[in-house]
């Protein structure tokens, strides 16, 4: 934290003057803080025990702390600004508020799904939007974990995604139009825009803004159906769910071919959604009935939601 408070409960801001030598309380909770500095750390205040804090849950990393400041300065050359801005009535701490509207909350270590979706519903609940940003311990890899899930945001321009933040190459990354092949692979775009450059708020707000139509291909996995053989094999609780549905239908998973499962490559399945409100149903149906529509091929051309909406909102007025 960079923001402190001295026996007089006047706000000390590490950022703007170095602070004295004395006693500091965190403004929220009133315990006392230390003052920490050195060479290879930006001067901020750490609880002397968190657990006696209902706002801050944590001590934070110099990860956190950089990232903070970047995205503090950079936003602060288009908007209204204010960094840990204390949220009373939800005993929450916003990392940076912009504009009163939108808190950014930078997440540079786990937390559970409960505490996730408790502090996202309680700003939304007092009507204020909020964005996660992931530190590297959080950042995609080749499947999506459980807790990623719940970090997802949708829109019909950019289908499924999520924010990172790369404090060591001073970039914010969207990885966007998330898919999952049926090994579980992920299938995504990816831009970058440096810190510093541009306008944050309009660059978060960019998955709602017109845009070009945005595609890319994927190859379909000539051997799927060897795979799925394989996970009935090993009992796999995932495939063993679908042969049961596949049973109830008078299929077998096992007498599959290729063709089959095309497309291999698909939306994050539906489900439970932490940041997204918004009802999915109609971009999975337009979805799978666009290719039910076109052979089979090997490559798969993916598209943004709002394609699959335009197409079949346009053939069903011809």
């Amino acid at each position: 934290m960079f923001i402190a408070s001295d026996e007089k409960g006047k706000h000390i801001n590490a950022l703007e003057k170095e602070p004295k030598k004395q006693d500091y309380y965190c403004p929220a909770c009133g315990t006392s803080v230390r003052l920490r500095k050195g060479k290879n750390v930006r001067t901020h205040f750490a609880h002397t025990s968190i657990k006696q804090c209902d706002y801050y849950y944590e001590n934070e990393s110099l990860e956190h702390l950089e990232n903070k400041v970047a995205l503090f300065n950079w936003a602060q050359n288009d908007a209204l600004v204010e960094m840990e801005y204390p949220i009373q009535e939800l005993k929450q701490i916003a990392d940076i508020l912009i504009n009163k509207q939108l808190a950014i909350e930078v997440q540079c270590s786990p937390l559970s799904s409960k505490l996730l979706q408790e502090r996202s519903n309680g700003y939304r609940n007092s009507g204020i939007q909020v964005l996660w940003l992931l530190g590297e311990k959080l950042w995609l890899k080749e499947r999506l974990t459980k807790l990623q899930r719940d970090f997802l945001y949708f829109s019909h321009n950019m289908g499924f995604y999520l924010w990172e933040l790369d404090h060591k190459r001073q970039v914010l990354r969207l990885k966007y139009l998330l898919h999952q092949d049926l090994k579980g692979k992920l299938h995504y775009q990816l831009k970058e825009f440096s810190y510093g450059k541009g306008n944050l708020l309009e660059i978060l707000r960019s998955p709602y803004q017109q845009q070009a139509l945005i595609t890319f291909s994927v190859e379909q996995d000539r051997k799927i159906c060897h795979y799925i053989q394989k996970q009935l094999y090993y009992q796999n609780p995932y495939w063993m769910k679908k042969q049961a549905q596949a049973y109830l239908r008078g299929k077998n998973l096992l007498n599959s071919k290729p063709q089959d499962w095309y497309p291999q490559v698909r939306p994050i399945e539906n489900g439970h959604f932490c940041q997204i409100s918004q009802n999915l149903n109609d971009y999975y149906r337009n979805f799978r009935a666009y290719y039910e529509r076109y052979p089979k091929k090997q490559q798969q051309k993916l598209y943004p939601p709002a394609f699959y909406q335009h197409y079949f909102s346009k053939n069903m007025v011809k």
